[in-house]
Parts: structure tokens; C-alpha cells; sequence
């Protein structure tokens, strides 16, 4: 029987990914000595932002993820990142292998606000497995269950996430609009002749400062 362990020992911005990319480096030990033909692996990827500080200006900014600070031992629980698969190749003893994690830069989605949200320092992601193991043998393949309890935490670094988010969205940012507002903003970048969306939004904050 396989006696497998895993462990998440790197992350890096996948560089020539279509779309933002995180790739997380994986050990996984097989302490049986078995010959692991594969591992049709399943990955549930949750943030814990209960492990780490935030300066005044990140608490600030996450009020509306998680209320005031004076209500954060109620509210700051884990957040749901994504589920990945991987197919693991096959193996003795350990082997490495890339994860690869999509990730969005809507800003409606709570984990993107919250990596949005911070300016340095370590995220802790608390990676959960499951899925199956196939052993070769002399007999023919055995079917094996990853066991429940197969967890490892890493600690991303913020530098990270901006590295990718840059890579995919250089200096910019998104932001979802009703038709009626986005024709309405539309009317008005037409009247005043302006060039760009971003210019449009920056005349509608001067007016409103004014």
C-alpha cells in the first residue's frame, strides 16, 4: 500500500501562460517504495488569512471582505482559491511536478479582492488532496484512494501574485458594469470626446471632487 505525503515547495508566475498562472511546485513522497504508474490527482486550493498581520492600509482595504477589524476573530476565515487536477507521472520513491493554478483578476471575486488587497509579506494557502493512486505490481495494477488527511501549506509570497497579475495585466485593473451604466458611461465619453475609459473615469472623479 502506498504510503504518499505531499508537500508544496515553490510558486512562480508561469510565464508564457495564456491567461494569469500560478505554477506550484509539488514533492510527492512515497514512502512504500512502490511504483507509483500514476496519480490522477485532485487539489482543492483555500487561502487561511487568519495566519498573518495587515498594516492599517491592507485592514482598510479588506473592510469589505471581512467587516471591521474589531470583528475579525468572527470574520476572517478561509477563502476557497480554486480545484486543480494534475495527472502525476510515474514514479519510485518521490518526484517533482508543476501544478498549474488559473487564476482570475475579476475583482467581484472575494480571492482576488483579498490578493488585491495586500501590500507585501507571505499568503498561506492550504492545499487539500484527494484522488487515485495506480500502482504497478507484478500481478497486473493495484487502485488505491490519495488518503484524506494529505495536506501541505506554503507560504506565497505577495511579490508573487503581482509578478503574475503584471505579466498578463501591466498597470491596469477590471472592473464589471450594468449595460445601463456602461451605456450610460459610454453617452458620456461621446459628449466630452474623450479618448479612453480611463479618461473618462478620471473626468467623472474630477467633477465629483469638484
Amino acid at each position: 500500500m502506498a504510503k504518499l505525503s505531499f508537500d508544496c515547495i515553490g510558486a512562480r508566475a508561469e510565464p508564457y501562460a495564456l491567461a494569469p498562472t500560478l505554477a506550484l511546485r509539488l514533492r510527492i513522497t512515497d514512502a512504500s517504495e512502490e511504483s507509483v504508474h500514476t496519480i490522477a490527482l485532485r487539489c482543492q486550493i483555500r487561502i487561511e488569512p487568519h495566519r498573518r498581520r495587515y498594516s492599517p492600509d491592507e485592514a482598510e482595504r479588506l473592510h469589505d471582505l471581512f467587516g471591521d477589524t474589531s470583528r475579525w476573530s468572527d470574520t476572517l476565515k478561509p477563502l476557497q482559491l480554486t480545484t486543480v487536477t494534475a495527472m502525476v507521472p510515474p514514479f519510485t520513491g518521490t518526484v517533482e511536478l508543476d501544478l498549474p493554478v488559473p487564476c482570475t483578476y475579476d475583482m467581484e471575486i472575494a480571492s482576488t479582492r483579498y490578493f488585491a488587497a495586500l501590500d507585501s509579506g507571505l499568503i498561506t494557502l492550504l492545499l487539500l488532496f484527494s484522488g487515485t493512486v495506480f500502482i504497478r505490481r507484478d500481478t497486473g495494477f493495484a487502485v488505491e484512494q490519495v488518503p484524506w488527511s494529505a495536506e501541505s501549506t506554503y507560504q506565497l509570497p505577495v511579490s508573487t501574485w503581482r509578478e503574475m497579475v503584471e505579466r498578463n495585466f501591466p498597470n491596469s485593473g477590471w472592473l464589471r458594469l450594468g449595460r445601463d451604466t456602461l451605456d450610460a458611461l459610454t453617452r458620456f465619453k461621446t459628449r466630452h470626446a474623450l479618448a479612453t475609459w480611463d479618461g473618462t473615469v478620471q473626468a467623472l472623479l474630477s467633477q465629483a471632487d469638484q
